[in-house]
């Protein structure tokens, strides 16, 4: 439709054709400015093209196609790492729906195609142009975020990142870890510090636990979800302390039950395995292990500023026992001070772009003292299956609505990273 509007306008450069197709809203306005005037394509004759033409029509044609596929419907995705594991894989290759929750119009419309953030050719170089940035709009789609879901989104603290470390290790941890002025000055080590647009942010794949409004507290491992435990997915893994006879355990066994993650303690009769339920259960009846026990930090150990909120002066949380906390709803106000601010820091500076300042025990929004906080968005709780080796929420805070991007539907392939064969009874699968 673009192409033969732009044609009707006399252009029939290639370069015109493919900004037509790709940024119409900027290339029609430019075209009416400089007075180009329209034909009514039924009347007028254009000259005829090349057999070179032709094909680079078709081309055309095809990325403008498949461009709108990606965006707007369907995008193909690998899993990276082992946060939802043995939900999904490592190597688990898969198709996003992008229209049951809405597709979003992209925030950076003027982009290299078919790549992320930065051009395959490169390990810094932007793979986009930071102007024009569009706000957050979301078309309507075919089902509503349900708690429980498998959600691929933007990684909402890869907003900053370090050209060294990306988002493996945050720009936040780094600060945490080093100081900011010297993770800021220090180029050898850290290199560029990046700031990226919303839909340029890493994208991360985890469980939707809890709902804006909704309250989740953690106790001992077991998710609560306003005072119920919350549903447990039934591949869920955690850490278990395997104690054993003997001085190892033979890799074939740890291969027939699946086991890709572990290590051993400073005990030589102990081992730590990253393992559901069900193999839980499974390896307590082997002959040469004594126990089998879950691994749980108890309330008030392991606490660290790694752990969100990131304050430990206020905060004594770990990842096996965390909150009560609130997930903040859009339209609703909560009462803000100096000892809880931290929960909502993110929110109010990054994610809802105020400006905003402690100062002398009191809080300033917008150069107003206040000591409440309406919130504009929805924001969710995503948290690994791979409870004891999952990035996820517990970390970094809340997933605001406009950093969703969809729902893993099917797996379509699956890799074994190790081997490099297809696992055939992992392929063509829907995801639960």
């Amino acid at each position: 439709m673009f192409i033969d509007l732009a044609k009707a306008f006399g252009r029939f450069k290639i370069w015109e054709v493919v900004c037509a197709a790709v940024v119409p809203f900027i290339f029609f306005p430019l075209v009416t400015i400089q007075g180009s005037k329209y034909s009514d394509p039924r009347v007028t004759s254009y000259p005829a093209k090349s057999t070179v033409r032709d094909w680079l029509d078709s081309i055309v044609w095809a990325v403008v196609a498949a461009l709108i596929i990606r965006t707007f419907m369907f995008e193909m995705y690998t899993i990276p790492s082992s946060s939802m594991e043995k939900s999904l894989l490592v190597g688990d290759y898969l198709i996003v729906s992008k229209m049951g929750y809405g597709p979003r119009v992209p925030n950076t419309p003027l982009a290299f195609p078919f790549v992320h953030h930065t051009l395959p050719w490169s390990k810094t170089a932007k793979s986009y142009i930071e102007w024009p940035q569009l706000p957050y709009k979301r078309l309507p789609g075919t089902t509503d975020i349900k708690r429980n879901d498998p959600i691929v989104f933007n990684f909402p603290a890869g907003d900053t990142v370090s050209e060294v470390y990306q988002s493996n290790v945050t720009y936040y941890q780094l600060c945490r870890y080093f100081g900011k002025d010297k993770v800021m000055s220090d180029k050898k080590q850290f290199g560029d510090i990046i700031t990226r647009p919303v839909d340029k942010r890493e994208n991360y794949v985890k469980r939707l636990i809890a709902m804006p409004g909704d309250t989740l507290q953690i106790i001992d491992g077991v998710v609560y979800i306003n005072g119920e435990i919350g549903e447990q997915p039934e591949e869920m893994q955690h850490n278990y302390i395997v104690k054993i006879t003997g001085n190892g355990i033979n890799p074939s066994i740890l291969e027939k039950y699946n086991i890709t993650e572990g290590y051993r303690t400073a005990h030589a009769d102990e081992l730590i395995f990253n393992m559901t339920g069900k193999t839980a259960e499974e390896f307590r009846k082997l002959p040469f292990v004594t126990s089998v026990t879950r691994r749980i930090a108890p309330a008030g150990t392991e606490v660290s500023e790694d752990i969100f909120p990131n304050d430990t002066t206020h905060f004594k949380w770990n990842a096996d026992n965390f909150g009560p906390i609130v997930i903040p709803q859009e339209g609703t106000t909560v009462k803000i001070n100096p000892e809880n601010i931290a929960l909502y820091d993110r929110v109010i500076r990054a994610y809802e772009h105020n400006d905003m300042k402690v100062k002398d025990g009191k809080i300033f929004i917008n150069g107003e003292e206040t000591d409440e906080y309406t919130f504009k968005m929805d924001y969710y709780w995503m948290m690994g299956d791979n409870r004891h080796n999952s990035q996820d929420s517990r970390f970094w805070g809340y997933v605001p609505i406009d950093h969703i991007v969809g729902k893993p539907v099917f797996v379509w392939l699956s890799i074994d990273k190790n081997s490099g064969k297809i696992r055939f009874n992992k392929t063509f699968r829907f995801v639960d």
